[in-house]
C-alpha cells in the first residue's frame, strides 16, 4: 500500500520553501500527499522558533497533529525549533517519533517495520539532506517562492538566528536559474535571511544580487524580493528592482530611534530612512514599501516610541508589521536592562497599528478608478505589483478570469487592505 504524508508548515516563506523540497523528496521516495492528517502514515510539522509566540504556536501544532493523526502514524518535528531545541523538544514531546533538524533524515519517507517506531526515535543518528540544494515538486500556485541563500552573517541584537542556521552560504546563480525555471510561474518572490548580502561568502562581490535580479527577471514575468536591510539598498539595487517590473521594497528597518537602533547592532536613523524612501519615490512613483517593527526593545522610551510614530506618518509606507521584542537566549539584548513592560507594549502596539490601519486604507483608497496589472493566483482573487503574496492585501476579481494569467484591471472599490477590480480593454503586460 503506498505510504501517505503530511506536512504542516509554521512561520516565514523561507520554511515554506524547505517544507516544499521535503515534499518533493518524500514523492520521490514514492509516499503521495494525504487529503487530511488523518490518513497520513507520517505527520511532519516544519516549525518555527524566531519569537515566544512562534515557538508557542509550533508546540501548540504538534499536539493537536499528534492527537489528530493515526495511531500510528509516525510524528516528526523538524525546523528551526528542532534545530535549536533539538533534545530539549524530544524530551518535551514525548508524542513525536522524531525530532531531527534542518535536512529531515533521507530514510524519512521508506517504509519501516512494525514496531520500529522507537527504533526510529529523536536521538538516532541519520544521514540528512541538503534542503538548499533539493529539486523542488511542481508549483501549485503561479506563483513561487525561491530560497537564493540560507543563514546569516549579522549580529543583530535581537535575532538568534545564526545560532541555529549558521553562517550565509549562497547557491549558484546556475542552480537558482534552474529551479526558477523548472517552476514556470509568472512571479518568483526570492527569499533569504539576508538578500543583499547574496554572493559574498562566495568571494563574487558585494552587489551579485544585483545581476541575480536582473538574471531572474529575464526568465519570469514578475521579480518580487523579500527582505531587504536598508543599509544594503544602493542605488544599483533600487535600479534592479525597479526594471523588474515590480517596485516592492521590503526594508527591515526595526525602528528609526538610533539610539534603540545601536542597542539592535543595527545601521540607520528615521532620517535616513525617510531619505532612502524619498528618493526611491521619486525615482519611481508606483513604489510601494513593506516595513516592520520591534516595539517594547530594552530601553525603548516614550520619547522612542515618539520618534517611531513621527516615522510611520511622515513614511506612510504601504504596508508595516509591528511585533513585540522577544527575549531570546543567547542574544546581545537578553542582556540589556531597561525591560518595558508587557501592558506597555500593548500600548504602544495598538497606537503604531491604529496610525497604520489608517495609512494603508488611504493608500488603497488612492488606486480607486486606477488601471493596474494583477496575476490571477486563484479563481476571483489576484494581486499586483503592490502585493506580494500571503503578507498583504489582495484584489477581488471576476471568477471568469483563468488563474495563472496577468490582465490590467480598473480598481472599482477599496475594502480594507483589499480591492476590488474588473477587467480593462488594455492587454496585461510588464508593469504597474
Amino acid at each position: 500500500m503506498t505510504r501517505q504524508y503530511w506536512v504542516e508548515t509554521l512561520g516565514c516563506p523561507k520554511n515554506q520553501v524547505d517544507s516544499d523540497k521535503l515534499v518533493g523528496t518524500l514523492a520521490a521516495d514514492g509516499m503521495i500527499r494525504a487529503s487530511r492528517v488523518e490518513d497520513a502514515d507520517l505527520v511532519v510539522v516544519n516549525t518555527c522558533a524566531f519569537i515566544e509566540d512562534a515557538r508557542q504556536e509550533s508546540v501548540n501544532t504538534v499536539l493537536a497533529l499528534s492527537e489528530a493523526k493515526d495511531e500510528l502514524a509516525e510524528i516528526v518535528v523538524t525546523g528551526c525549533m528542532a534545530e535549536r531545541y533539538g533534545s530539549e523538544l524530544a524530551d518535551a514531546l514525548p508524542e513525536v517519533t522524531r525530532v531531527a533538524g534542518f535536512g529531515v533524515p533521507v530514510t524519512l519517507g521508506q517504509s519501516r517495520p512494525a514496531g520500529s517506531v522507537a527504533e526510529a526515535g529523536p536521538n538516532r543518528s541519520l544521514p540528512k539532506l541538503d534542503l538548499l540544494e533539493l529539486p523542488r515538486p511542481p508549483a501549485t500556485a503561479p506563483w513561487a517562492y525561491v530560497k537564493i541563500a540560507e543563514g546569516c552573517d549579522r549580529n543583530c541584537g535581537f535575532c538568534a538566528i545564526p545560532t541555529f542556521r549558521g553562517k550565509q552560504r549562497s547557491r549558484s546563480h546556475q542552480s537558482i536559474l534552474a529551479e526558477v525555471e523548472q517552476l514556470d510561474v509568472g512571479e518568483i518572490v526570492l527569499v533569504a535571511q539576508d538578500l543583499a548580502a547574496f554572493g559574498r561568502d562566495q568571494g563574487v562581490g558585494e552587489r551579485s544580487i544585483v545581476s541575480l535580479v536582473g538574471e531572474v527577471s529575464e526568465r519570469v514575468h514578475w521579480v518580487r524580493l523579500l527582505y531587504l536591510y536598508p543599509s544594503d539598498l544602493g542605488d544599483d539595487l533600487i535600479e534592479a528592482i525597479c526594471n523588474t517590473g515590480v517596485p516592492y521594497f521590503d526594508l527591515s528597518l526595526q525602528h528609526v530611534s538610533p539610539k534603540l537602533l545601536r542597542g539592535m547592532r543595527r545601521w540607520g536613523s528615521g532620517e535616513q530612512f525617510l531619505e532612502r524612501i524619498e528618493m526611491i519615490r521619486a525615482r519611481e512613483s508606483h513604489a510601494t514599501f513593506r516595513s516592520n517593527f520591534i516595539v517594547g526593545y530594552p530601553g525603548e522610551t516614550e520619547a522612542d516610541h515618539d520618534q517611531l510614530l513621527r516615522f510611520v506618518e511622515e513614511a506612510e509606507v504601504d504596508w508595516c508589521g509591528f511585533f513585540a521584542y522577544s527575549k531570546e537566549d543567547g542574544t546581545h539584548a537578553a542582556g540589556l536592562d531597561g525591560e518595558v513592560p508587557s501592558g506597555l507594549v500593548m500600548e504602544r502596539m495598538a497606537e503604531l497599528g491604529e496610525l497604520q490601519d489608517g495609512i494603508t486604507q488611504a493608500k488603497r483608497d488612492e488606486l480607486i478608478g486606477s488601471e493596474i496589472q494583477v496575476l490571477v493566483d486563484i479563481p476571483g482573487q489576484g494581486r499586483s505589483p503592490r502585493e506580494a503574496p500571503e503578507i498583504d492585501g489582495v484584489v477581488e476579481l471576476p471568477s471568469s478570469l483563468p488563474v495563472g494569467e496577468f490582465f490590467s484591471v480598473v480598481v472599482s472599490e477599496a475594502r480594507g487592505p483589499d480591492l476590488i477590480a474588473v477587467p480593462s480593454n488594455v492587454p496585461g503586460g510588464k508593469g504597474g
